[in-house]
């Protein structure tokens, strides 16, 4: 089971949720499923969104998840 944490934009994609708890093996099915949960507004968000797998950047959607990871979703941010 993964923890996924959501700030900024992607809070408020997911309908205000901070965190919740999903099963996926990849970046690829967690956002899958995440945008089949919560919708499109969130599936936007996390196409330019970057991700922290257990507070390590990860660019690779297609790569194996930690079991118990806790994936940060964090969309683009203005400003300086």
């Amino acid at each position: 089971m993964l923890t996924v944490r959501y700030f900024a934009g992607a809070r408020a994609a997911a309908g205000g949720l901070s965190s919740e708890p999903v099963e996926a093996e990849t970046l690829e099915e967690l956002t899958s499923l995440l945008a089949e949960r919560h919708g499109e507004r969130l599936a936007m968000v996390m196409k330019a969104a970057s991700f922290l797998v257990d507070g390590l950047t990860c660019h690779d959607r297609a790569a194996p998840l930690p079991a118990n990871a806790t994936i940060d979703v964090l969309p683009p941010f203005a400003g300086g």
